[in-house]
């Protein structure tokens, strides 16, 4: 398989095929063809598709490994499945496939005696890997039967670390699922057939190397083990000392200080410097005076100045560095640039391919439309960083050309908080989204709850809505939005992941740019079809509620103020005197409702979504409950679902069952949440109940009052219909590598009892359950519980949280 572009891989990939990147010295491509010879595989096909020529003229038949190679060119992309099943004559009997762009030392004739023993139909090559997500995942039982797939999951699918390599044994008659020319993935589209139709396939888990060179890290990495002795290959030179590999022609001065592992190409020179450890240097370099060269990986034909450091970085062939340069850790310079003295090249950064950089220049982005260097860009729900440390200008011009690619350069709302920092990186945003064609529609002095509707009322295809931190106003966070007003989905996040870390972005000619629209007082709009979803404003009016509100956000207390006075509500809020603790607003409004000045209070969240209530009787009703109120008045209101992310206890189902409503479980990051309450939701303007009472928490206080009054009752009222539940949360620290495996582990321990994998894992027995989830974005587990008792709740958490400390200790 040799048809990957290597995109992750660039600026190292932008002339060459991921195949044709070189491993000390020589195309990755090479060691899998010298493995197959190792196992007496001769006969050998070739699927390519991107830059095939370099391959074909590098491997020409096979010639050099006593080997015949066939190739086959997919025209259109063909999918994994689809490009093997192109290459028909090389699939009458069974067959390995192998990728071109992974190394491995795999024991070929074990994988294959596995697979014959077991009977298996299709085998897949599994290895354990610490931190599966960015890998297919995939789930044996104790025979090693497949029984389970998951692409590249979240944190909370996380069932096992055992990852699909992508190498398979494979019996020819299961390619005739599919006909020559069709496009399929073997993972995402024939694997699942076959195990929705019986098919046996079996897993065999190798303890062999194996290594995808998907990113820089993993790149230099793989070197790296092979210098360490952890691959089992010979290296192309001569080991002079302990260590240290020398090619023919190459020379080293006499005072050079060399620190193993080191290995020199052929024909390079090596004047009096420091070079390693973890390096390796090609052919045909020249590496000059007083230069320290270390953890670095260098192409041929490459020039090192004088007094030049390059730590941890990789020069592709022809790169020239003159005197006095630094270039620190995990950069990458494209092939044929110079850089010239005195220059700086800080980490992460990446300079494509024929740059000219000056004299003392401090390259702190890269040379190409900016990228953020972190692989997941994305958090839990958002992204988030510091202004102009971890979003820049150019990093948010970026996004917001990624984003207007992924919506077909369509029509985008474009929000801020009216903050500095917000206004800031708004601008870069616009500017990306107008480079790439896109159409901008801005509301400025916004909150999130707006750019949602005003998608919905603009019909427009996507939001973006920028606000700054409330303590710290350099703090920025950014929100994606699709066109029905939720968080753009994992997939999507992934898209923009994909361009960013990519960086090459599509342009467009100064007669196809848009023009901006900009919505000025757009609040009064977001209030007045606030006050539409009301059936009993008159009533609402009549009854003069006396409401204490409180937030740290004065935008959101200003319209929350203009939107109950349109209700004929009393409102009282405190001066804003800068940020206040939680602890401290909460005692605010007791002591409102305690004094007879407001019957009940709300505390609103800094992005005005969520909210806390304090009843007329001064309790706090906030997550659980909070969900607990806004599902029982969903309920009330003749609702015909309610959905739940999958964490909250089972007490809401025997709630939901007395009034006849169905219950939609669904993965409990937002994304998931908001895409199920709006699944099959036209309206243009309006939004389903639950989401509204969870996602905007000034229209959502209309909606409960409307209810209050409708049916002459009151907060406390219903939270004394609530019923009583046992329900604990707890979190435990983790190393991210730690996380797979405790997970595997546990469903391992488990396997006897009744557990559920839909996310985390979920165990089941007669005092209740628990769910340990990996959470997204930290290094630590969530642990939920819930018991038929308080004891029993007690009982299950302490249990849990003590075996995965345990599981953790083990190394």
């Amino acid at each position: 398989m040799a048809g990957g572009k290597g995109t992750r891989l660039r600026p190292l990939t932008c002339s060459l095929p991921k195949p044709m990147v070189p491993i000390l010295n020589k195309p990755v491509m090479e060691y899998t063809a010298q493995l197959l010879k190792k196992y007496n595989i001769d006969d050998v096909a070739v699927t390519t598709a991107y830059l095939p020529e370099l391959i074909t003229e590098y491997f020409e038949e096979g010639q050099r490994w006593d080997m015949n190679i066939s190739y086959y060119l997919e025209d259109v992309p063909l999918g994994t499945g689809g490009s093997v099943r192109n290459a028909e004559e090389y699939i009458k009997e069974p067959f390995l496939v192998i990728s071109g762009d992974a190394l491995t030392d795999l024991n070929i004739d074990n994988a294959i005696d596995y697979h014959r023993t077991k009977g298996s139909k299709v085998t897949l090559v599994l290895k354990k890997e610490a931190v599966p997500i960015e890998y297919g995942v995939v789930i044996t039982n104790e025979a090693g039967k497949i029984v389970r797939f998951l692409e590249k999951p979240s944190w909370g699918e996380v069932f096992s670390n055992t990852v699909n390599t992508g190498i398979y044994i494979i019996e020819p008659e299961v390619m005739e699922y599919y006909k020559k020319g069709d496009s399929f993935d073997f993972s995402k589209d024939l694997f699942p057939k076959l195990l929705q139709d019986g098919v046996p396939m079996y897993g065999y888990v190798t303890e062999d190397y194996w290594c995808d060179i998907g990113d820089l890290n993993s790149y230099k990495q793989t070197q790296f083990d092979i210098l360490d002795g952890k691959v089992n290959l010979e290296l192309d030179a001569n080991e002079i000392t302990k260590g240290v590999w020398l090619g023919e022609g190459s020379k080293i001065h006499e005072k050079t200080v060399i620190n193993p592992p080191v290995y020199i190409g052929k024909n390079s020179l090596v004047d009096t410097c420091r070079i390693g450890p973890h390096t390796i240097i090609s052919d045909n370099c020249d590496i000059k005076r007083d230069a320290v060269v270390k953890r670095s990986i260098i192409w041929k034909d490459s020039h090192i100045g004088e007094e030049t450091h390059f730590t941890g970085a990789v020069a592709c062939n022809r790169v020239h560095i003159n005197k006095r340069v630094n270039v620190f850790e995990n950069a990458a310079i494209g092939e044929e640039s110079t850089l010239l003295d005195g220059v700086m090249v800080k980490p992460d950064i990446k300079i494509w391919p024929h740059k000219l950089v000056d004299e003392n220049t401090v390259v702190n982005k890269n040379l190409i439309w900016g990228s953020k260097a972190s692989k997941t860009v994305f958090g839990y729900r958002d992204i988030s960083g510091h202004m102009n440390i971890d979003i820049t200008p150019e990093f948010a011009m970026g996004l917001g050309s990624s984003f207007s690619a992924i919506s077909k350069g369509g029509a985008i709302v474009v929000s801020d908080d009216a903050s500095n920092a917000a206004f800031l990186i708004k601008s870069s945003i616009i500017t990306g989204i107008h480079a790439s064609g896109g159409q901008v529609i801005e509301v400025p002095d916004s909150i999130l709850a707006m750019n949602r509707f005003a998608v919905k009322y603009h019909q427009a295809d996507g939001g973006v809505h920028i606000r700054t931190d409330n303590a710290d106003k350099n703090k920025i966070y950014i929100e994606f939005i699709d066109n029905n007003g939720a968080n753009i989905s994992r997939n999507k996040e992934r898209e923009i992941e994909n361009l960013m870390n990519r960086g090459d972005f599509e342009r467009c000619n100064a007669d196809k740019l848009k023009q901006k629209v900009s919505i000025e007082n757009f609040s009064s709009i977001f209030i007045k079809q606030g006050l539409k979803l009301l059936e009993h404003k008159d009533a609402l009016k009549r009854k003069n509620f006396k409401i204490a509100i409180s937030s740290n956000s004065l935008k959101h207390l200003k319209l929350a103020k203009d939107y109950l006075n349109e209700l004929g509500c009393s409102i009282n809020y405190e001066k804003y005197e800068g940020i206040k603790p939680l602890k401290k607003q909460l005692s605010y409004l007791s002591n409102q409702i305690k004094l007879g000045k407001a019957e009940f209070g709300v505390l609103i969240s800094d992005n005005g979504e969520d909210m806390i209530i304090v009843d007329e009787k001064g309790r706090s009703i906030e997550k659980e409950d909070y969900l607990l109120l806004t599902s029982l008045i969903a309920m009330k209101s003749k609702t015909e679902k309610i959905v739940l992310p999958y964490i909250v206890p089972n007490i809401f189902e025997k709630m939901a069952k007395s009034y006849n409503v169905e219950v939609i479980r669904t993965k409990s990051n937002p994304s998931s949440i908001m895409h199920e309450m709006l699944k099959n939701w036209n309206t243009n303007t309006e939004f389903p109940l639950q989401y509204t009472l969870n996602y905007n928490a000034i229209w959502g206080i209309g909606l409960i009052l409307d209810l209050l009054v409708s049916s002459n009752s009151r907060i406390c009222n219903l939270v004394d219909e609530f019923p009583e539940y046992y329900y604990l949360k707890e979190e435990i620290p983790c190393d991210w590598k730690d996380k797979g495996r405790v997970i595997k582990d546990l469903i391992e321990e488990n396997k006897d009892q009744s557990i559920e994998l839909f996310e985390g894992v979920k165990i089941n027995d007669d005092r209740g359950w628990t769910l340990i989830l990996p959470d997204h974005e930290k290094p630590l587990f969530k642990i939920y519980t819930e018991g038929f008792s308080q004891e029993y709740a007690q009982e299950l958490s302490v249990s849990f949280s003590k075996k995965v400390m345990d599981l953790l200790t083990l190394t």
